[in-house]
């Protein structure tokens, strides 16, 4: 577990592109896998993307495949997600975290979680 702060959200057009990113302290970054969870009003809590731990591997939620990707600097010690096509049903606040693996992180429930980044997709 290390601290983790995410940032970039903002209200954008529908079809447009954000840009995410969460910076995570602690000298254990370069050894996790990372990913990314959103949740909408009125939802859970859902899995978006994960990344292994020198981001030669990576995972995505079917919702986002092909317009998501998630990337990480481990000398910055910071994941991003790029998020292309944006739609309305994108909307939610977005969280970063960590774990052993890419899968790990997908089945994440506990966290940890950073405070989020509210990402407002408008039409």
């Amino acid at each position: 577990q290390v601290p983790l702060v995410e940032s970039g959200g903002r209200t954008v057009q529908a079809g447009g592109s954000l840009r995410l990113s969460c910076l995570a302290s602690g000298r254990t970054f370069d050894s996790l896998a990372m990913g990314w969870f959103r949740q909408a009003p009125g939802k859970e809590r859902e899995f978006v993307a994960s990344i292994n731990w020198n981001g030669g591997s990576t995972y995505y939620a079917d919702s986002v495949k092909g317009r998501f990707t998630i990337s990480r600097n481990n000398f910055a010690n910071t994941i991003y997600l790029q998020m292309s096509d944006l739609k309305p049903e994108d909307t939610a606040v977005y969280y970063c975290t960590s774990g052993a693996s890419i899968l790990a992180v997908a089945t994440s429930v506990f966290g940890p979680w950073g405070r989020g980044t509210q990402v407002t997709v408008s039409s």
